[in-house]
């Protein structure tokens, strides 16, 4: 059995097609063919069935497909350990942040983090969190910065802080040099730009809402931050994202909401058992230092 073996059953159980599996290995369907029937001769039981519309794992294949991705995953981390280099000097990071996160706290631990080690070449995606679980149980990232609990067993978390939500409008909105706190029926009435349901701060939105029994009036929807910062800064629409927003943005006022939204955990996600580079060892020193000085200096 050869490691090209492994690479194309898992292209193929992927796929569900030889055809198509076969133009992602850049390699001919005929080729692909042959090594899989070499594969099941060797494992002396067929791993694929090939009778219906779509390619099918039978029973052994899905069993086998299993320790065919950790074994190749082990293989791809102890390329990156045959690489990996202890002083710095060079490397990757491959790094998943949710979509809030790139509003306030991607910049400064970035540039935090270039600045100590200038080296190393960093893949930053904005992803939802079960993207970013199913990515990290791949071995297709490093670390994530997300929320717990997480909802994958491969998946392990640090926690780095607590975050808060709270309405937030535009410096012209009439709410916007209001102190005292909004009641949550108040908050009903107001016309929001939210999220969609895709994402983790919706489901914390709409969970309290359903706890208080009123619902939003979600005029707009949307899959990105600066796009709602962007609306709720021209004065109209509120929305519901973390304080730390608002106060990165001159123009936004946060609101708060009695009942508060509660808090939740933002931590810092990793495979369990994963190879950890000397890179991502020392992203996660500096995440976490940042957010111990940043707590330090708080009175």
């Amino acid at each position: 059995m050869l490691l090209r073996h492994i690479r194309y059953f898992l292209a193929v159980a992927e796929h569900r097609n030889f055809t198509r599996a076969a133009q992602a290995l850049h390699v001919s369907q005929p080729t692909l063919s042959q090594q899989i029937r070499q594969l099941e001769d060797t494992l002396r039981t067929p791993l694929l069935d090939r009778t219906g519309r779509t390619v099918q794992l039978t029973d052994a294949g899905a069993a086998w497909m299993r320790y065919a991705k950790l074994a190749l995953q082990d293989l791809d981390a102890g390329v990156r350990a045959i690489h990996d280099v202890g002083e710095l000097s060079r490397g990757n990071l491959r790094l998943a942040v949710t979509p809030t996160f790139t509003a306030y706290l991607v910049g400064p631990v970035i540039d935090g983090f270039y600045g100590a080690h200038p080296g190393i070449a960093i893949d930053i995606q904005e992803i939802t969190q079960d993207q970013m679980e199913a990515q990290l149980a791949d071995d297709k990232l490093d670390a994530g910065i997300a929320f717990e609990p997480v909802h994958t067993a491969e998946i392990e978390s640090q926690p780095l802080f607590r975050e808060t939500l709270s309405l937030v409008v535009g410096g012209g909105h009439p709410r916007a040099t209001r102190r005292k706190p909004l009641t949550v029926q108040d908050f009903a009435t107001e016309p929001l730009v939210l999220l969609n349901r895709a994402f983790a701060t919706r489901g914390y939105i709409d969970e309290y809402c359903a706890q208080h029994r009123v619902r939003p009036q979600v005029a707009v929807e949307a899959n990105s931050i600066s796009a709602i910062v962007e609306i709720v800064r021209r004065g109209r629409l509120a929305t519901v994202l973390p304080d730390a927003i608002a106060r990165e943005h001159g123009d936004l006022r946060p609101v708060p909401l009695d009942p508060p939204l509660p808090a939740r955990t933002a931590a810092l996600l990793q495979r369990k058992g994963a190879y950890r580079t000397a890179a991502s060892k020392a992203f996660a020193e500096v995440l976490i230092a940042s957010f111990k000085r940043s707590a330090a200096s708080k009175p």
